[in-house]
């Protein structure tokens, strides 16, 4: 998966705000958080896809020396779907991560109230 630059949907940017307040983490360490949380949950297939009028991230402050293991984790997620024997390109790839950054954010939104939920969230998986 290859990526120089990434925006999320003003959604998920209004969140990351609200969640950098109450744990104290930046916006590229809970898009981690919220990526591997929602791959957990399954693919996102080619459903509706969030807008892109949020935050911009550079693909290293995105990912950091993850990229790799989370374009391969993106990979088995998706490409493992019942019936699927095509290889994602890479445009749907970078589409389908920005929809798992949207839903992840989603979901620590609801979760995450302080830096110790993060901590549980993170020893649960």
């Amino acid at each position: 998966m290859r990526f120089n630059k990434l925006k999320i949907s003003a959604d998920a940017t209004s969140r990351l705000r609200s969640l950098r307040q109450r744990t104290g983490l930046t916006p590229n360490l809970l898009c981690r958080a919220a990526i591997m949380l929602s791959l957990e949950e399954g693919p996102v297939g080619q459903g509706a896809r969030p807008d892109e009028n949020g935050q911009e991230f550079n693909a290293y402050t995105l990912t950091g020396d993850y990229n790799g293991l989370i374009g391969a984790l993106l990979r088995f997620v998706e490409e493992t779907e019942p019936g699927r024997e095509e290889v994602l390109g890479n445009e749907e790839l970078v589409a389908r991560l920005r929809t798992h950054i949207h839903r992840g954010v989603a979901t620590l939104s609801v979760r995450a109230k302080s830096p110790a939920d993060l901590a549980r969230l993170a020893m649960a998986a």
